[in-house]
């Protein structure tokens, strides 16, 4: 699967770099190939590409604050979720999205 995400806690610090570290540790025990671009008090880092974004099956907002350029994402299945939950169980939420983007693409097959 192929994931691009967003990371952004409140203080911009702490919770926004963990989340990432742990997304980046379970996407690669898991096969997964994730872009993550965090928005904090130093700013945007690692943001995200155009093509990035057209190549993703998915976007994870993990974020606990309003970011910036989420309509880059409009044509993509969306998950928003706080970064606390995104630290306690990283691989088991890469997990479950993958099953429900399976699951979509799945139904959407059979409606065609």
């Amino acid at each position: 699967m192929k994931i691009v995400c967003v990371c952004a806690c409140t203080s911009g610090i702490a919770h926004t770099y963990l989340a990432k570290a742990k997304l980046e540790k379970a996407a690669e025990e898991l096969g997964d190939e994730i872009h993550i671009e965090t928005q904090g008090t130093i700013g945007t880092e690692n943001e995200l590409t155009p093509e990035q974004i057209a190549e993703a099956d998915v976007a994870l907002l993990a974020v606990d604050i309003a970011t910036t350029g989420d309509e880059r994402f409009k044509d993509l299945p969306t998950v928003k979720i706080g970064t606390s939950l995104v630290v306690k169980a990283p691989k088991q939420l890469l997990q479950k999205i993958e099953k429900e983007v399976k699951a979509k693409k799945s139904q959407k097959a059979w409606n065609k």
